[in-house]
């Protein structure tokens, strides 16, 4: 019984810069770094660092990117055992632009993240069937996601939901969600009111209980 995280594995690539390049700029950086991550990763990996039993459902390329990701889950004692190889399409990455004072521009290629589909939840089935806690977030298809929900909350799990890059989220899927953890722009794009305060936050969560989630937190 544990946690098992369904999401994206990206190798993050990050430039420092004086400032953000404008469209048609080329900017010099100060120095560059290459780590982990991924809003799936990020959860699985923070999850096992704060002493849960965790599983990952994720897909990465035959390449070099996934390789090192597959490594690093498993010196994080993350359960890889459903970590999928495409052996046709590249590891996720992002490429990340931080300035000066901390602002950031990102851009994703989702690549292998894109094809974890809801028959690959189906086929991993048992491994969220036997969990505790589901946590997922939106940088996988929005079907596969609906799918790891279903099979969560039939079978009693907590479904924790960053809804992460934002976008609109059916109904049913909210329906299921037992904690949902929206910043301002993405409790906006679920709800139409801009969380500016205690009550936009208070009207915000009171529209995503309406549509059956349990528990909302609103994060800045």
């Amino acid at each position: 019984m544990g946690i098992v995280v369904v999401g994206s594995s990206n190798t993050d690539m990050t430039i420092k810069v004086e400032h953000l390049p404008r469209p048609g700029e080329t900017v010099m950086g100060s120095n560059f770094s290459q780590s982990g991550g991924g809003k799936g990763a990020n959860q699985a990996v923070a999850a096992a660092r704060a002493g849960g039993s965790v599983s990952f459902i994720a897909k990465v390329g035959a390449d070099l990117f996934g390789k090192t990701a597959i490594n690093s889950f498993t010196k994080e004692n993350i359960n890889i055992d459903r970590v999928l190889i495409d052996a046709d399409t590249p590891s996720g990455i992002a490429q990340i632009f931080v300035d000066e004072d901390g602002q950031n521009s990102i851009a994703v290629a989702p690549g292998a993240n894109a094809k974890l589909t809801p028959e690959d939840i189906a086929r991993s089935g048992e491994v969220i069937r036997r969990s505790r806690i589901l946590l997922t977030q939106l940088e996988t298809p929005i079907q596969t996601v609906a799918a790891a929900v279903r099979i969560a909350r039939e079978n009693g799990l907590t479904v924790i939901l960053n809804p992460a890059p934002a976008q609109s989220i059916p109904d049913e899927i909210l329906a299921d969600v037992s904690i949902i953890t929206p910043n301002e722009t993405e409790a906006d794009m679920l709800t139409g009111i801009f969380a500016l305060d205690e009550a936009t936050a208070s009207d915000c969560s009171e529209i995503l209980r309406e549509k059956g989630v349990d528990t909302v937190i609103i994060t800045l």
